[in-house]
């Protein structure tokens, strides 16, 4: 069984301001950025950097994962020396560096985290492998205060959970995705209807003027009253309705029915893990429902949230629109919380394609079964 990176624990936590370079390179964005951590805990992006990869994948509708690796390789120095400009500061301005470690496409997350170790050795800089789900759940604190402990939602193209976030490090899983992420039923989708790639904004386009009752699509789980999303069947619906469509009013429609049953499932899974969090939580804590990810993007998405979080007493928070897709800021906010409180890296820390978040229930209560890559959520 595979190990997580081996963080060590310093033995004096840094008081003063942290600035650290964040590298993400975990599936089809090269991205650099760097983040200034103050003592006091606020966050000062200095520079973002990301280079898109659509262009290059959008002939084959999705990902190539050998493609993405060899962009990753092709770009990131250029990315780098961007983000170091942008921010006016030199490599001895550094703290230190943090680079996605997993999860994600296993060629692109070594090319960003070697790189990382090149410049540490180098540089003379401590390490820090973050683990790309951790970037996204701090995310929302690139742009406002969010106090430890508080409920997630995180929903991507490959990841769909909720989780009690507590501290650094310190994350429990309250539900997951059987089956598909909800990101990938919009991606998967929009390519059954022809509306381009990327799929997730493409179908939020058609939905607009779509018609979201027109179709009936089938409602997942519903006689379990747990935390759980399945999407799988949604995904196999809505592609056997696309083949019999050939009018683009016809296609709005299912593409406003899909995305209005997405939605329900993420209001009403995400509301029961409200109900419990909030019974379960000392008297006095800050009630704060965070959604992160790329499907944060979506306006119906964050809109049915941000009622459901105001009808149980919870704050909404949701990163800006440019945090929620693969960034490196959160990546380097990640990796300076953790070398605020002494945890770094050894050099040869693996990448590794599955990360749970919550690896101790991922590996007790698993949801997929652990594979040779590791255990899944």
């Amino acid at each position: 069984m595979r190990q997580s990176p081996d963080y060590s624990r310093g033995s004096d936590p840094a008081t003063a301001a942290l600035t650290v370079l964040g590298l993400e390179t975990s599936c089809d964005e090269t991205a650099a950025a760097v983040v200034r951590l103050a003592a006091d805990g606020g966050v000062e992006v200095l520079s973002s950097v990301v280079h898109s990869q659509i262009d290059d994948h959008a002939a084959y509708g999705g990902v190539v994962p050998e493609i993405a690796a060899r962009s990753h390789v092709e770009a990131i120095d250029g990315v780098v020396r961007r983000a170091l400009a942008d921010s006016g500061l030199d490599w001895s301005g550094l703290d230190g560096v943090a680079a996605t470690a997993g999860p994600g496409l296993i060629g692109g997350v070594m090319v960003g985290l070697s790189y990382a170790k090149a410049v540490a050795l180098a540089r003379g800089l401590p390490l820090v492998a973050v683990n790309h789900l951790e970037g996204h759940a701090v995310s929302a604190r690139l742009s406002e205060p969010v106090a430890y402990p508080f409920l997630l939602l995180l929903v991507s193209g490959g990841h769909c959970q909720l989780l009690d976030v507590r501290g650094v490090g310190q994350v429990r899983r309250l539900g997951a995705t059987i089956d598909d992420a909800a990101g990938e039923a919009f991606d998967k989708i929009a390519k059954s209807l022809g509306l381009g790639y990327p799929g997730g904004p493409a179908l939020e386009r058609a939905a607009a003027s779509g018609d979201p009752d027109r179709f009936a699509l089938p409602r997942a789980l519903l006689g379990r009253k747990d935390c759980d999303f399945s999407f799988s069947g949604l995904k196999t619906a809505a592609a056997r309705i696309a083949q019999t469509l050939t009018a683009d009013a016809d296609r709005a429609d299912l593409a406003a029915a899909v995305q209005a049953a997405i939605v329900r499932q993420l209001v009403e899974r995400s509301g029961r893990a409200m109900e419990a969090w909030a019974e379960a939580a000392p008297a006095g804590v800050d009630r704060a429902f965070v959604v992160a990810g790329g499907v944060a993007a979506n306006r119906a998405v964050r809109a049915g949230l941000e009622q459901a979080a105001a009808s149980r007493g919870f704050r909404f928070l949701a990163p800006p629109l440019a945090y929620c897709t693969d960034n490196a800021a959160m990546i380097a906010l990640a990796g300076a919380e953790r070398l605020a409180l002494g945890l770094t890296s050894p050099l040869d820390v693996a990448a590794r394609p599955r990360w749970p978040l919550d690896e101790a229930t991922a590996l007790s209560d698993p949801i997929h079964p652990a594979g040779r890559k590791g255990a899944k959520a």
